[in-house]
């Protein structure tokens, strides 16, 4: 006799299907980590070759990732919800590659804010992409796990930056690139390898289909009043949700882009000698605050209480507070402990929030809000943080005092996203098609 499936299985097998497709996306979000957190881990070799001050750099790793996001995120946002998505990725993967290119042969910072400017459209609206991609790929039920996969490669980009990076900074100091590149400086060179390594990974995208919409209210070809509206009317859930992770996302963006120069002014080490073990911290805090955000995320949506999706961001900003003093702690092992432990927060907390777009939001409101939140992000996270830093260390007395800017900062903003997630909870729709509370 036939028997029907049981809808557990069916479930895992529509899931176990879709693997081949988030591991595609993982890697398309891996190569935009990669090119936007590479100049991170060399960017003291290019101030010395340039003759670039500390607010420069603090414009143009701020400035030169918030302005594209600013202008383009909406759009984009708003095309990820109405137009082929796989089409959308493939472009901003082409950004990551030519972001590289341009930071490789850079002449002085206007070329570097150029090149910083692709890197951050390919990195941060990717995201947006591939969250609204792999909503549609699996049920409710799984979207923890399937931003588990993204979030893997977000932060195995992000590690293998540092990793990769400093281990071809070291490499072609002793091996320059054949002369007819025209790049005898091994941070060029680091960039010109890792715009071929970006071309490999993003292949597979070419080999995706545009999955079918699901959940939608307003209806996929709705006007864009209808859906603000939709967005208007669950601002009770979405503006602490998105002020507590762009705190998260603040001084994350701001210990990414400051951690190697406090490293090589406070410790005295070279991007060769920190490189391989800042990598590995970073790798492993993904993967540990990945399946954590993963887990914590499933559980608390089956708890069925409203928001308790979010639960686990809340945890996890707590937590996040004492560890944001990890660049005033007294000894390298110590600095790696405490940044690993902060970054595992953070990824959590990320990933959680990310799961509550896409199993909370009706599908014609995913898109833009994540660009919403992008834009915003680009504004306070990339444009205000790193610049931040600099004016507080000004105020402190100096470059000198980086470290310790960065740690008031770090303090400052957790706590705020350890009060906004709460909030967030209070106000969250029951699922994605109900009405907002």
């Amino acid at each position: 006799m036939h028997r029907a499936p049981h809808p557990g299985h069916s479930r895992e097998t529509g899931f176990a299907r879709s693997i081949p497709a988030l591991v595609a996306l993982s890697l398309a979000i891996a190569a935009g980590n990669q090119a936007l957190n590479l100049f991170s881990i060399v960017q003291e070799a290019a101030k010395a070759e340039l003759a670039l001050s500390d607010t420069q750099l603090g414009f143009i790793q701020g400035v030169g990732a918030a302005l594209p996001l600013v202008l383009l995120s909406l759009p984009i946002g708003r095309m990820i919800d109405h137009r082929n998505r796989i089409r959308v990725m493939i472009g901003l993967a082409l950004s990551a590659v030519a972001g590289l290119l341009v930071i490789a042969f850079a002449n002085g910072a206007t070329a570097l804010f150029i090149g910083r400017m692709f890197t951050s459209l390919a990195a941060n609206c990717a995201v947006a992409a591939c969250i609204s991609i792999a909503a549609d790929l699996c049920v409710p039920a799984r979207r923890g796990s399937a931003m588990l996969i993204l979030t893997l490669g977000k932060w195995g980009g992000t590690a293998g930056s540092f990793a990769l990076g400093g281990w071809l900074f070291g490499l072609l100091g002793e091996m320059p690139l054949p002369a007819w590149t025209g790049l005898t400086e091994p941070w060029r060179g680091a960039h010109l390898v890792v715009a071929a390594i970006t071309v490999i990974a993003i292949l597979p995208l070419f080999f995706l289909r545009e999955p079918p919409r699901r959940e939608t209210i307003a209806g996929e070809g709705a006007p864009l009043r209808v859906v603000l509206r939709e967005i208007v009317a669950r601002r009770g859930f979405i503006l602490p949700m998105f002020a507590g992770q762009i705190a998260v996302a603040m001084v994350d963006i701001a210990a990414g882009i400051w951690a190697a120069p406090v490293l090589s002014r406070n410790y005295g080490l070279q991007p060769q000698q920190f490189a391989q073990w800042m990598g590995l911290v970073v790798f492993a805090a993904g993967i540990a605050g990945s399946l954590s955000g993963g887990i914590a995320a499933d559980f608390g949506h089956r708890t069925g209480r409203r928001g308790g999706i979010l639960l686990g961001a809340v945890g996890a900003t707590i937590l996040s507070v004492p560890l944001a003093l990890f660049p005033l702690a007294p000894d390298e092992p110590s600095f790696a402990i405490m940044l690993g432990l902060f970054l595992f927060c953070g990824t959590a907390a990320g990933l959680i929030v990310s799961t509550a777009i896409a199993v909370l939001l009706p599908n014609e409101l995913r898109g833009l809000c994540i660009g919403l939140f992008i834009a915003m992000a680009g504004i306070i996270g990339f444009g205000l943080a790193p610049v931040l830093i600099t004016v507080v260390s000004g105020l402190l007395g100096g470059e000198a005092q980086l470290g310790t800017a960065l740690a008031i900062v770090g303090v400052a903003t957790t706590a705020l996203a350890s009060i906004a997630f709460p909030l967030a909870m209070r106000h969250a729709p029951q699922d994605s098609t109900s009405k907002p509370f």
